[in-house]
């Protein structure tokens, strides 16, 4: 009697067990067929990919201005380091125990509006993402329930004002030349005394950006692409001159794109500015303005913009006052105050 109900039962079960199993097979023939198409996308082609079925399934936009990326099990705040290279756009977020396979695994969310590329590798263990973006951003982050959400904030959302400094030359590219000095060095001790001066107590709410702070050579368009994707309020350019044909002339000369259109807070009046306040801080000679707009980062600058030519190097005397810590932070000063000016101006 036992065995009849037993065999009774299977009969019974038997065609729902095979149609399980069908659908077993369904879900994973699905699932394989997904990750065969997620393979083929670019980081942000699966990032859209998430974001799109997740506003589907929640039936509202989620994560603007935000990324939210769900970390393996056991990764905590202190164990993720975000890197922002905001010469180049890019973010990156390092984590540990990600594998070559994180970006199927932990679905990534969030508004890629922003977002030029998003690409992804893991190395040793490690995973890495890089997030560049067609502007600069600030970043503000934070892990709650084993997700870190990444916030991509406007500059001028968090600081009055936004500045751009560029040191010329560098790298392979010295600059003028005399003997075994080099521009490039010149220009760089000047920024570096700036980044000092920008660093005191008062300058909270003003952010600056640096162009390079060691001995590289970003292209041009690196350069002024800094300065128009952060939307500065000001963009000076740091050089010193030489003249082939008479080592007598010394002094401070500023210049601009001439062709750009009048404007009383314009990149002419930030030149006037910086001629005034780096020679009356230096004691050098007053050369004036200089039309630039040969120059590819003035011409191509969409904000206000200057390039100061703090000395002659073909000159002796003032070769000698531009490699000395003092003159060089005198020159700093200068520059300094011509920001801190133009800033009271309105810029």
């Amino acid at each position: 009697m036992i065995l009849m109900l037993l065999v009774c039962s299977a009969f019974f079960y038997l065609p729902k067990l095979h149609v399980y199993e069908e659908q077993v097979r369904e879900e994973y023939r699905k699932e394989a067929a997904l990750r065969d198409q997620l393979v083929d996308m670019t980081g942000l082609e699966i990032l859209q990919y998430n974001t799109i079925v997740s506003e589907q399934s929640d039936g509202e936009q989620q994560f603007r201005e935000q990324l939210r990326m769900q970390l393996p099990e056991g990764i905590d705040e202190k164990s993720v380091a975000i890197g922002d290279d905001y010469l180049n756009q890019t973010i990156t977020v390092s984590i540990p125990g990600a594998d070559s396979d994180y970006m199927l695994r932990y679905p990534m969310v969030g508004d890629p509006d922003h977002i030029v590329s998003l690409t992804y590798e893991s190395v040793n263990g490690n995973g890495y993402v890089d997030i560049q973006t067609d502007q600069v951003f600030e970043y503000e982050s934070r892990i709650e329930e084993g997700y870190l959400y990444l916030d991509f904030v406007d500059p001028h959302k968090l600081y009055d004002k936004v500045v751009v400094i560029d040191a010329g030359h560098g790298g392979s590219m010295p600059g003028a030349t005399r003997g075994s000095i080099y521009e490039k060095n010149i220009d760089l001790a000047i920024t570096e005394e700036l980044f000092r001066l920008f660093a005191e107590p008062g300058n909270e709410k003003i952010r600056v950006y640096y162009t390079r702070l060691d001995d590289s050579n970003p292209s041009f368009e690196q350069r002024v692409g800094l300065a128009n994707k952060a939307n500065a309020d000001v963009f000076i350019s740091i050089h010193n001159n030489t003249s082939s044909s008479r080592s007598s002339t010394t002094g401070t000369t500023v210049l601009y794109d001439e062709k750009k259109q009048e404007d009383p807070l314009g990149s002419k009046r930030l030149a006037e500015i910086c001629e005034q306040e780096v020679t009356a801080a230096l004691g050098s000679k007053d050369q004036g303005l200089t039309e630039g707009n040969e120059i590819y980062i003035l011409r191509n600058a969409t904000v206000p913009a200057a390039l100061v030519e703090v000395g002659f190097m073909s000159n002796k005397e003032e070769l000698q006052k531009l490699t000395t810590p003092e003159y060089q932070h005198a020159a700093a000063v200068g520059i300094y105050n011509a920001i801190h000016q133009a800033f009271e101006e309105g810029f």
